[in-house]
């Protein structure tokens, strides 16, 4: 049993046409509605529109990434309508067919790197994150208070020394670069803005987030199970807490718990093998034969750990992941459940021609199109080997 191979598709504006991610060999596409604001209801309409472009290029519309959860619900505000536009929103999918959504449970920040284009030796680019960096950003140019108590002595003088000696220009593509994580952020956010929204945070600890997580999914999830929708839930990227921000999906006892708080069917996984391979302590074939049943989409990449919190985007068959590992786990898990589970290969480095091209970070053409015909050949390889070692005769 082989992964449904799909990629990421960011709408009509993503400078990776329909046509270029098909030669690239994935069936499906992963995508969402990022023209609709936060909190609204999709409607059946455009949701409609959207998959007909998209089967219309010979692909099929397998999976959303994101329908996002409302700021309001993470802080556990009054989220009455914003629940009941979350769960149209996912009548309308079921109606055309989609079943796997996805969605995190982040405060404030998604995916949040410190460099967009860090240099590797093959002069490839690459995304990074650097914990002295996200110090200096934190102490001095965002300047949240209490913050200092978050870093050790010798990471505050670190960062103190470099912020002094860098200039304004690389000061502001620090503050542009980290307030790219935020949802739908634009040039005209600033760290002032950043600092205010963090602020409402003050009384959210990591148990009162927990205990919003489950209420949201409490609220949604009976119509998930009823809709046979799987809500996969994105690991934290990166998987610790980020400007005094708590973060609660970022190890195995994160998901146990979730899972066996909210028990229902519909509670599931999206399996990143980035965002919880940043920490050494999660054991990742390990998880994926202990989770198995709640995963639902797969999103497959590498990091490199350079350290306490700092580590780049590796090549998906390279750095810390143990890809070869995971994906016999995910093979093992596809044979045992008789299921295909939906795979991208996510962010991928800069590389040839994606040099010449605009595109969203993390997602250019031909980085990723090299991550998923090294997934492809790993996984294809790894059927074959077991299916000639079991027809292979016993020897006495």
């Amino acid at each position: 049993m082989l992964m449904t191979q799909t990629m990421r598709w960011f709408g009509p504006a993503d400078p990776v046409t329909l046509a270029e991610i098909r030669q690239a060999g994935a069936t499906g596409i992963v995508t969402a509605l990022h023209e609709i604001p936060n909190g609204a209801v999709w409607s059946s309409d455009a949701i409609g529109a959207r998959r007909a472009t998209i089967a219309a290029a010979g692909l099929d519309w397998s999976v959303v990434e994101s329908l996002p959860v409302h700021e309001e619900i993470k802080l556990g505000g009054d989220t009455a309508a914003l629940i009941d536009a979350y769960r149209q929103s996912l009548r309308n999918l079921a109606a055309h067919g989609i079943d796997v959504v996805t969605y995190n449970f982040m405060p404030l920040l998604d995916w949040t790197r410190t460099d967009l284009d860090w240099r590797l030796p093959d002069d490839a680019r690459a995304l990074r994150f650097e914990w002295e960096a996200v110090t200096v950003y934190d102490l001095h140019i965002l300047k949240r208070p209490g913050a200092e108590a978050d870093y050790a002595e010798g990471v505050r003088a670190g960062a103190a020394a470099r912020f002094a000696a860098m200039s304004a220009d690389e000061r502001h593509l620090l503050e542009r670069t980290i307030i790219a994580g935020l949802p739908g952020s634009e040039e005209s956010f600033t760290s002032t803005a950043l600092a205010a929204a963090i602020a409402r945070y003050a009384d959210v600890d990591a148990d009162t987030l927990r205990a919003n997580h489950a209420a949201f999914l409490e609220a949604v999830c009976p119509i998930a199970d009823d809709l046979g929708i799987r809500l996969v839930v994105h690991p934290d990227d990166p998987p610790f807490p980020l400007f005094g921000l708590p973060r609660v999906v970022s190890t195995e006892a994160d998901l146990a718990t979730l899972f066996a708080r909210v028990p229902n069917p519909s509670n599931a996984l999206c399996f990143c093998t980035g965002s919880l391979g940043v920490r050494a302590d999660n054991d990742l074939p390990g998880m994926i034969d202990r989770l198995g049943d709640r995963i639902g989409f797969l999103h497959l990449r590498s990091v490199q750990r350079e350290g306490h919190r700092t580590f780049h985007e590796a090549a998906h068959l390279e750095g810390d992941a143990g890809m070869a590992s995971v994906v016999a786990a995910i093979h093992d898990l596809s044979l045992r459940e008789a299921r295909s589970i939906p795979m991208r290969p996510d962010h991928g480095h800069r590389i040839l021609d994606d040099m010449h091209r605009a595109g969203n970070p993390g997602y250019a053409l031909l980085g990723r199109m090299r991550g998923l015909a090294e997934l492809r050949g790993l996984e294809r390889g790894i059927a074959h080997a077991r299916a000639a070692a079991s027809s292979r005769p016993a020897t006495t």
